[in-house]
């Protein structure tokens, strides 16, 4: 069957919508790295031991976010340290993650985060708190774009363990909005409740 003037010039215009859709994601998500900002958490260097002597290289640990609950992590290794930064970096912004925030400040609940000997405590913090958190730890909540925060490292000061475990901690948040579907209830019911448990502290 002969496809007519009107069929080809549809489909057409269908290609053309596709390919500028796909322009102005591809756009979006320029932008997206562009307002993503990094920071260096630690440099180590590295040395390997071959034929002719000792090959030295530089290990860097970087985190990345866009300030508004998107963070990440990654290490990259190289001969030269802004190679290795450089590394770090374009496999943090791939691996990014999203957290949700309470008012864009701070988290919804307290939590504890554990890898290998490295153990974290995580708490909110009323508006004004700022971020009271030292090393690693604060250069995620940085670059995640908290402002009120109480954070304590309780077990190994290693920075590449202190960060996977503020991560583990900060996967295991859940918003009310989580809550509520999971248990099939309002989200009103959820923060009146989580409200109600929080001044009962405050008064004991």
């Amino acid at each position: 069957m002969a496809r007519t003037p009107n069929t080809e010039r549809r489909r057409g215009g269908e290609k053309e919508r596709e390919n500028d859709q796909r322009v102005e994601l591809r756009a979006e998500r320029d932008r997206d790295m562009d307002e993503i900002v990094d920071k260096l958490v630690y440099v180590n260097r590295v040395a390997k031991t071959v034929k002719g002597g000792r090959r030295m290289a530089f290990a860097a640990l970087v985190v990345v976010g866009d300030q508004r609950g998107r963070v990440g992590f990654a290490s990259g290794k190289a001969r030269e340290v802004p190679e290795a930064i450089r590394k770090a970096t374009e496999k943090a912004k791939r691996e990014m993650i999203r957290i949700p925030l309470r008012e864009g400040r701070t988290l919804h609940h307290d939590v504890r985060g554990r890898f290998g000997a490295g153990e974290v405590v995580l708490r909110t913090a009323p508006a004004g708190t700022g971020i009271i958190a030292g090393g690693p730890m604060r250069a995620v909540f940085e670059t995640m774009g908290i402002q009120d925060i109480v954070a304590k490292s309780i077990g190994s000061q290693n920075p590449h363990n202190m960060i996977k475990a503020t991560f583990a901690a900060l996967k295991t948040i859940n918003s009310p909005r989580m809550i509520a579907a999971k248990r099939g209830k309002k989200v009103g019911d959820v923060v009146a409740a989580r409200d109600g448990a929080n001044a009962v502290a405050v008064k004991e």
